[in-house]
């Protein structure tokens, strides 16, 4: 059975390391941040009662106008199907950066992720050692321009089109919304770029005159490192955390999705919604055509996200016949 010990997620949490990944994530997001802030059937028709019903009971969320609230979007499995990790890995094979036996491997991750619906830590890991290794001795520059390239390749395609409505009611409200990823900054930040965010925190990989080192500063933006990261940014930004969003749909994020006043379960895996039930957070999940128990809507985001979840889902169904 120890060979299945990275099948079983540990509770993590912060140390000097997370606390170093934090900042140095938040600093990267800072300085990439961008200048430049239908379906007609009975499931929208359904969807637009359910949010106006929604409206109805709930404040107007996002407030409008309020510049100290923003708004944090895990990625993996809640912005986008999979782990972006597994699709940059994807397109670096396309273009030879290595041998099948490693797109074996980054197969069988994504298979795993897809399959299981949860992120563990030392899986994770294990991808982003792939990935380092894979990336050591090559241009910033250069894996930036494949980048955009690969998104899209292989992304574009599978963001989540309810949890993009929650993102632009945010922006529509006049916030900034941020990507907080494990998935490397400069991924991270091609995504947000595409996607109209404001910028993106994400791990930082080591690089000396613009060369890849093939190590991490501090480590993984992962679980407690995530907190952190948001922490520092809110401090920067003045942002007032009770004022603030958070989105995911891992337990290894309940640490930053605690630190909000405002946090959201999205897709949440079997831990996630357990614990916001407990906590009288909202849920959301897009995942099938299914509803989910939900405990509020976020009342500005409104028919968006609910018809951008049954397209989703109806879209799904089609491919499955």
């Amino acid at each position: 059975m120890a060979a299945l010990g990275w099948l079983t997620p540990r509770r993590r949490s912060a140390t000097a390391r997370s606390v170093l990944a934090g900042e140095a994530s938040a600093e990267a997001a800072r300085k990439t941040a961008l200048a430049d802030e239908e379906l007609d059937s009975p499931a929208l028709e359904a969807a637009r009662t359910e949010a106006e019903e929604a409206e109805a009971r709930e404040p107007e969320f996002p407030v409008a106008g309020d510049d100290l609230a923003a708004a944090f979007f895990d990625l993996d499995n809640t912005v986008m199907q999979g782990a972006a990790i597994f699709h940059f890995g994807r397109g670096l094979y396309k273009r030879e950066f290595f041998r099948r036996r490693e797109l074996a491997r980054f197969a069988w991750q994504q298979a795993w992720f897809r399959l299981a619906g949860v992120e563990d830590p030392d899986h994770m890991q294990d991808a982003r050692d792939s990935a380092l290794s894979i990336v050591k001795g090559h241009k910033v520059s250069e894996l930036m321009s494949i980048g955009e390239e690969i998104y899209d390749e292989y992304m574009a395609t599978r963001i989540w089109p309810g949890t993009r409505a929650l993102a632009q009611a945010h922006l529509d409200a006049g916030q900034k919304v941020w990507l907080v990823t494990a998935a490397p900054v400069e991924t991270a930040t091609i995504i947000a770029r595409r996607l109209g965010l404001t910028g993106a925190l994400g791990t930082v990989a080591e690089s000396v005159d613009g060369i890849y080192t093939g190590r991490l500063v501090g480590e993984p933006l992962h679980g407690p490192a995530k907190a952190e990261a948001v922490r520092a940014l809110a401090a920067a930004e003045g942002f007032d955390l009770a004022r603030c969003a958070a989105y995911s749909d891992s337990h290894n994020d309940i640490p930053m999705l605690s630190l909000v006043g405002h946090p959201y379960a999205i897709n949440p895996d079997t831990k996630l919604r357990k614990h916001a039930r407990a906590n009288d957070w909202r849920l959301r999940d897009y995942r099938t055509g299914r509803k989910a128990v939900k405990v509020g809507v976020p009342a500005a985001a409104g028919v968006g996200a609910i018809a951008g979840g049954a397209a989703a889902a109806i879209a799904l169904h089609r491919r499955r016949k």
